[in-house]
């Protein structure tokens, strides 16, 4: 399953990198649930991820993913190995070099995808702990260390719940805004991200339209009571060249 393969339904596609050879999307309801944590036959579950990653083996020889904790560890990836791999423990994906497809699981966190032109990449999952932590630095900072300007990347914040429909407590408001609060509060989890991104020198950001709390038709939400997840792809496809710049 890319967002060539699948059928329209089942992915929501983010032409920002197309121009770079750089393929990325978010599966939804159609796709069916990649959570291997629900009451759904766990065989079922996992023929979809055999699907996809038959699907994207062809544009790149290795396919990573994690057991995601809401944390800030980023795993850089290198091409020094083929296959399927599934690192323990981790929140995102770090590839300086074209090759690597990536998944992370989501319902209401942020899908967080980062691309330079030349075909550098990263994906993140972002809760509300992995923006305290402001996770997106971290990735900005690999892509420096590897000579990736941050002015020169990408950022785009897919599908998530949305600041109307996020509520959180008053502690976890404080966390996330670092402003006191008495009570409850709404908090924009796409929208501090975006701030963070710009902290760190990054200009071009763009947001997806959809909230998965309020488009719980068309994606898994957390908050709407699904235990089912959708998933955040990105790969640079090997051999891919910059075709112009954005």
């Amino acid at each position: 399953m890319t967002a060539s393969t699948a059928g329209a339904d089942a992915c929501e596609r983010i032409p920002d990198f197309e121009p770079f050879g750089i393929t990325a999307f978010t599966t939804t309801r159609a796709a069916g649930s990649f959570s291997t944590q629900s009451a759904e036959p766990v065989g079922e579950v996992t023929a979809r991820w055999e699907a996809l990653r038959t699907a994207l083996r062809a544009r790149a020889p290795r396919f990573a993913t994690a057991s995601q904790v809401h944390g800030t560890r980023i795993v850089e990836h290198d091409g020094a190995w083929e296959g399927w791999l599934r690192v323990p423990d981790a929140d995102g994906h770090f590839a300086p070099d074209r090759g690597t497809a990536m998944a992370v699981t989501i319902a209401d966190c942020v899908p967080v995808f980062i691309v330079h032109p030349e075909g550098a990449a990263a994906l993140l999952h972002s809760g509300w702990r992995g923006t305290a932590a402001r996770i997106i630095e971290r990735a900005v900072a690999a892509f420096s260390r590897r000579g990736f300007a941050p002015a020169e990347l990408l950022v785009h914040l897919g599908p998530a719940i949305c600041g109307s429909c996020y509520e959180v407590s008053a502690d976890v408001g404080a966390a996330l805004t670092g402003r006191p609060a008495s009570g409850p509060v709404h908090v924009d989890l796409r929208a501090l991200i975006a701030g963070h991104a710009r902290a760190a020198g990054v200009a071009r950001i763009t947001t997806s339209p959809w909230c998965t709390r309020c488009h719980n038709d068309r994606f898994f939400s957390h908050r709407a009571g699904d235990v089912g997840r959708q998933l955040g792809v990105l790969v640079a496809a090997t051999g891919a060249r910059r075709v112009d710049s954005p």
